[in-house]
């Protein structure tokens, strides 16, 4: 089967991650389409611009930007829009600058790219390459590694509302472990610290930044795995309904009244 790729990501049309993952995509097929947005939008999780226009720039016939679009209007507009009558049978988004790992997803612009793929029945991969504040990025080893990861995904049956989240370790490509197939893990403590500024003209405003403290993470998380130097692999819904809880709440909800 040849594929048709969508490339989106939150980092923005210029980053250094989509041009590796666009090399990944075309090591895959020759097929492959890039809708962006065209500034950073990390953080932005699946908002969609419901309460102003979306403008799409062409930079090429199969490059576009969206002009203060998010990471789930680029998927959108790719396939209700650009791609329609010819739509991708698979949506790749990232590569992140960073990880995409724990409590942090429910964040994240790469999730939502993907996620919003999957919502209309394509199949799709988001794919992050953890890195050290302070050190460079190991693009590379996304680069050597993510070509398998995402072929051996794909010899799989395709679940109905399920995609894959993928992380890369912080460690040269020759270093990487292998590959394991995870939950997703838990910081033990996370937040969104509020860093005060003045700027040149003496107003105030803010920088927002996670903070995290974590002891030894679990193995059979996606934390723990890339800890070991292993690329996590998780399978994600977009059933968000704890199944568990709902059966325990039917028992007690049944009998209250209003």
């Amino acid at each position: 089967m040849k594929h048709r790729i969508l490339i989106t990501n939150d980092d923005g049309i210029s980053a250094p991650g989509i041009a590796v993952m666009e090399r990944i995509a075309r090591s895959l097929t020759d097929d492959v389409w890039v809708v962006a947005p065209d500034f950073e939008r990390s953080g932005a999780g699946r908002a969609v611009s419901l309460a102003e226009p979306v403008r799409v720039r062409r930079i090429d016939e199969r490059h576009f930007s969206l002009l203060r679009g998010t990471p789930a209007d680029c998927a959108v507009v790719g396939l209700n829009d650009i791609l329609r009558e010819n739509p991708p049978t698979l949506v790749l988004s990232g590569v992140n600058r960073g990880a995409n790992l724990a409590e942090e997803l429910t964040y994240s612009g790469t999730i939502a790219g993907a996620m919003e793929a999957t919502m209309y029945g394509v199949r799709a991969i988001a794919m992050s390459q953890v890195f050290t504040r302070g050190h460079d990025v190991r693009w590379q080893t996304a680069e050597t590694h993510a070509r398998r990861v995402i072929e051996q995904l794909l010899e799989a049956p395709a679940v109905p509302g399920v995609f894959h989240n993928v992380n890369f370790p912080d460690v040269e490509p020759d270093a990487v472990k292998g590959v394991r197939a995870v939950r997703q893990g838990n910081w033990g403590r996370i937040r969104v610290d509020v860093h005060q500024r003045i700027d040149a003209r003496n107003f105030p405003y803010a920088w927002l930044a996670f903070t995290h403290e974590i002891g030894a993470p679990d193995e059979d998380t996606d934390l723990g795995a890339v800890h070991r130097g292993y690329v996590s692999v998780t399978p994600l819904h977009t059933d968000i309904t704890h199944h568990e809880s709902l059966a325990a709440l039917r028992g007690r909800v049944d009998g209250w009244r209003l």
